[in-house]
């Protein structure tokens, strides 16, 4: 049990999940049984009364993604209280990092796709985004060597990626919103937060608390992956009286193995499978427009952008990280996959009046642009960690305190 609980808990492990989830799904997608795939995903489940009669498929990127979600908002809570970003100076780098590689990507899309399809515009934030999972994967399989505070810098980019890309999903992806279904369900996380702060959080009120806070922002309109971020954020990240660890590291320590080994995985599959055989998806502006933004657009934005806070304010990288070590990094933020799926299905929705091309091409773009961006990064991964390192990476005038290695 403990080794299985060790296994689940590594960087690795969630992205050796989701690749495999992601071959499945793709497999079969374009094999001949693909129509019974379709047809799985098509299944509607739940009660019809409450409108919560979903396809499997919805039930995947509506549901088990909104427990990922509930994580990233812990994460994102541990961090802003007392992780690497409390600190503005030390954080304020990757921070900047995360708004150029998501600003650069969307104008590469729309540089692309923008003279050929004005129409496929709508999934300009597509390319956007960055999966945490594969990425930490590929740092922790490759990154051998390197400084630990490398990790630390991509995680601080990718949550605060993930942080924006909810933002984009909450404001950019709503068309109506059902003010006081919203409203229920921002006052389910009150009580939520309320109940979660008590001497003793018990799971049998917190539980129905935040099923209740997501069905009602599911019918609000407002994506329900916001919900789940939002429970995130109300749990406390100080260790309160008697405990001897923050509930927002038990929170994730408990839900993370669910997160990793069930709700991504089964996302991946439900999201990953795009028949390509006997279509044309794989080569249209749209597939070449995220794939470029994912693989080119991601490494400039990180890059550029750091070049500039670091010559043009008093930001410095954080200590024994060098501009070298932001090539691998940029290229591990072009992992888009997870959120990006989510971005491309919920631009490219069958009622948004658009081509049915362009999801299955966006799918195409994300899956074929987070490979390359994964094989180059663990690439210049090895070839940074065979390389003589400095004793001032960071070239603050300071030598460098923390040279643990991953």
């Amino acid at each position: 049990m403990y080794r299985t609980r060790a296994w689940i808990h590594a960087d690795t492990t969630g992205g050796v999940l989701l690749m495999i989830a992601a071959v499945v799904a793709l497999g079969w997608a374009n094999s001949p049984w693909r129509e019974s795939y379709h047809d799985l995903l098509s299944v509607v489940v739940g009660p019809a009364s409450l409108g919560l009669d979903l396809s499997l498929a919805h039930w995947a990127a509506d549901g088990l993604l909104a427990v990922f979600f509930f994580v990233v908002g812990v994460e994102l809570k541990q961090e802003f209280v007392a992780g690497d970003l409390r600190n503005p100076r030390s954080a304020g780098v990757p921070i900047a990092a995360a708004v150029g590689g998501m600003v650069v990507p969307a104008l590469v899309y729309v540089a692309i796709v923008g003279g050929l399809e004005p129409e496929a515009l709508r999934g300009w934030a597509t390319p956007t985004a960055t999966d945490i999972a594969f990425a930490l994967g590929v740092l922790a399989l490759f990154g051998r060597g390197l400084p630990v505070a490398l990790r630390v810098f991509l995680m601080t980019l990718a949550v605060v990626d993930d942080l924006l890309g909810i933002i984009v999903i909450a404001t950019v992806y709503t068309d109506s919103i059902d003010a006081r279904m919203l409203g229920a369900g921002l006052a389910c996380v009150v009580v939520f937060g309320v109940a979660v702060r008590a001497r003793r959080a018990r799971w049998w009120v917190l539980l129905p608390l935040a099923v209740l806070a997501w069905g009602f922002v599911h019918a609000s309109g407002v994506h329900s992956t916001v919900a789940g971020v939002l429970l995130g954020f109300t749990v406390p990240a100080i260790a309160r009286a008697g405990e001897k660890q923050p509930r927002t590291e038990r929170f994730g320590a408990r839900i993370t193995p669910y997160s990793t080994a069930v709700c991504l995985p089964l996302f991946a599959f439900a999201s990953a499978g795009v028949t390509v055989v006997g279509s044309g998806h794989i080569v249209q502006p749209v597939s070449v427009g995220v794939f470029f933004a994912l693989v080119v657009g991601k490494v400039v934005g990180v890059m550029a952008t750091v070049w500039i806070v670091t010559r043009l304010t008093p930001l410095r990288l954080p200590d024994a990280i060098g501009i070298r070590d932001l090539l691998p990094v940029g290229l591990l933020t072009g992992i888009g996959f997870t959120v990006a799926l989510l971005i491309a299905e919920l631009s490219f929705a069958p009622g948004a009046g658009l081509s049915p091309d362009h999801e299955p091409a966006a799918k195409i773009g994300i899956l074929a642009g987070s490979l390359i961006a994964a094989v180059l990064g663990a690439l210049m991964l090895r070839r940074d960690a065979r390389r003589v390192r400095s004793s001032d990476e960071n070239r603050d005038g300071i030598p460098d305190q923390d040279t643990r290695v991953i």
